[in-house]
């Protein structure tokens, strides 16, 4: 499967990180942006998501499809980068403004870019 067919429906998750110490952080985060078969990219702010991949590269996003039931995925994921300019955070930024609010937009400062490393199903 596809990643771009994971998100067709729409949806939303959650993603947890950890810093070095171990210490959990779980996240609302919306759809990934798919950049190609193995990559997926998210805007961050620098809250607690941004400073545990910093530190630590692994990650888990968690992605329940909309509807009734349980449909979607679990992702295991190690960041492969994160920058603070470019296309992608001016089209993260202007996606977040429409969506939740320019505040909100205004707020992200960068983008991670995530190899996919396993899918697993959601239940």
């Amino acid at each position: 499967m596809q990643l771009s067919e994971l998100f067709s429906e729409g949806g939303r998750g959650v993603i947890a990180t950890s810093n070095l110490q171990g210490e959990v952080n779980v996240a609302i985060y919306a759809m990934p942006h798919v950049i190609d078969d193995e990559t997926l990219a998210w805007g961050m702010t620098e809250g607690r998501t941004y400073k545990n991949v910093a530190q630590n590269p692994r990650a888990a996003y968690l992605h329940m499809n909309p509807g009734a039931g349980f449909s979607g995925v679990r992702l295991g994921l190690k960041l492969k980068r994160i920058e603070s300019s470019g296309k992608m955070l001016d089209a993260v930024r202007i996606r977040t403004s429409q969506i939740v609010s320019p505040a909100a937009g205004a707020a992200v400062k960068y983008v991670a870019y995530f190899t996919v490393v396993e899918v697993r199903a959601l239940i």
